[in-house]
């Protein structure tokens, strides 16, 4: 370890930027319950979870408000995120079961529609130089994009099933790391 001398107090470069191992552990075994829980109780997990999001996006508009009083740069962003995301967490939070619904739907409207264009870019790459990789990338993105929209109810479940399998797989992934870290 290399000590630096400032002023009265030490510091140990490395050692202070490490994550504890029992916060690693933490972290790990809370990502498998969820990941458990989104498998058992998705509806009931996802509307605690879009509840939180909720609770993020009012108390993010109201910081953005009070953030126009102390910095007058972008003022007309700040209001719009100030009042978007107060009116965003309202909603989430007077209707958390429809916003347990709505939330991931619009999340695999818009991640379709990413599809669609990322796949017409693809296709257009393919055909123009890099190769047929590239041009069978963009159809197998479009087709992607397709399904997600014409079904996003389905994708929105499969988004929570997809997240349960990450988390899991991320929790257990955590745990065996944090054995591993320094005690």
């Amino acid at each position: 370890m290399v000590n630096t001398q400032f002023g009265a107090g030490t510091y140990e470069s490395g050692a202070a930027l490490a994550p504890s191992r029992w916060l690693v552990l933490l972290l790990g075994v809370i990502a498998v319950i969820f990941g458990v829980l989104f498998f058992i109780y998705p509806i009931q997990t996802l509307t605690l979870l879009v509840t939180f999001l909720g609770f993020y996006w009012l108390f993010n508009g109201i910081v953005a408000l009070i953030g126009l009083f102390t910095d007058r740069t972008g003022r007309g962003w700040k209001l719009l995120v100030g009042i978007l995301g107060i009116l965003a967490g309202i909603l989430v939070l007077t209707y958390p079961l429809y916003s347990a619904i709505l939330v991931p739907t619009v999340f695999a409207l818009i991640i379709g529609v990413e599809g669609l264009i990322i796949g017409a870019v693809y296709m257009a790459q393919g055909f123009s130089g890099p190769g047929w990789g590239t041009g069978i990338l963009g159809i197998l993105s479009i087709i992607f994009g397709l399904v997600l929209i014409a079904n996003p109810l389905v994708a929105a479940v499969g988004l929570v099933l997809l997240l349960a399998g990450l988390a899991i797989v991320g929790g257990i992934t955590a745990i065996v790391v944090s054995f591993r870290l320094p005690g």
